[in-house]
Parts: structure tokens; sequence; C-alpha cells
């Protein structure tokens, strides 16, 4: 059964408003949420119910995607095309990023004891707690496994010995 068609018009009725209100706002919100993912696309909604109460969504950080539709929409000789504040927009995310793979590749050089000049003596003994806990899990998932490897040699060995002794039983027939 398809939907009928309804005036748009002001819902007169309080209850029926506040639960339309409610259904569409998250049919809303639905659709803002699957736009982004479907096509990838940067959204910021909001919404204020005749309440008072403020919803929203948003994609990425809202700031920035407010801050982004300012610039898209400012007037002036400052004023930018879309392509480059969206130019503008992924540098910054590339600046970023490139940030924290600095951030990450020096990390990894301080765990393996490389440019630790630069660190203080707080930093040093964070690395070394971080050690040595990293340590302690290596060591404890050896030693699950060498007991697991024990526990199949001797299974085997329990195996072969009665393998041996069936052929000895019938080399002696």
């Amino acid at each position: 059964m398809g939907r009928g068609k309804i005036e748009i018009k002001r819902i007169e009725n309080n209850t029926n408003r506040q639960v339309t209100f409610c259904k569409r706002r998250n049919g809303l919100l639905k659709k803002a949420y699957e736009l982004s993912v479907l096509c990838d696309a940067q959204i910021a909604l909001i919404v204020f119910s005749p309440r008072g109460r403020v919803y929203e969504f948003s994609s990425t950080n809202i700031r920035s995607t407010i801050d982004r539709y300012k610039k898209a929409t400012s007037d002036g000789a400052n004023a930018y095309t879309a392509q480059e504040i969206n130019t503008q927009y992924y540098e910054q995310e590339s600046q970023k990023l490139r940030q924290q793979i600095q951030i990450i590749q020096n990390f990894n050089r301080h765990l393996t004891g490389e440019g630790l000049c630069s660190l203080n003596v707080k930093e040093l003994k964070q690395l070394e707690s971080r050690l040595d806990r990293g340590i302690t899990r290596i060591r404890s998932k050896k030693h699950e496994m060498i007991l697991a490897e024990t526990e199949s040699l001797q299974k085997r060995e329990i195996q072969l010995e009665q393998e041996n002794a069936c052929l000895r039983a019938k080399v002696n027939l």
C-alpha cells in the first residue's frame, strides 16, 4: 500500500506536530548520513526543535565544515572558488597526516633506541614503562607457545611409544 500525499501546512495538534518533527528529523539525519557515506560528501546539518533543542550531524568536524562554508560564501576580493577551497582543505588534511606520520615514525625510532636525545626524563620513563609492558606481553606469549609446543611434543612422544610397543609386540610373535 502506497503512502498518500499530504498537504504541507503547519500541524495544529501539538502532539501530532511533535511526533512528525521527531520522525522527519530522524529521516533527515539518516539521509544526511547516507549521502555522506555513499557520495563521500562533507555534510553539516543543524536542526533546532520548536522547544529549542539542538540536533546536529556532521560527516567530519562540524566547525571545519562551517568554516569551509563561510570561506565558500564570502563576498569581496577574497572569495575563493569551490575548487580552491577544496584544494586548501585537502592540503591542510595532507599536512595533518604528514605530521601524524612524523610522530609515529619518531615513536618507532624511540622504541628502537634511536633519537633519544630529544626526550626528557619523564618521556624516557614513559618509554621505558611501555617497553617493559611490551616485553612482559612478549615473554608471556612466548611462554604460552613453548608450553603448548611442549604439550604437543609430549603427546606425540606418548603416541610414538605406543606405536613402538605395538611394533615390538608384532616382532616378538
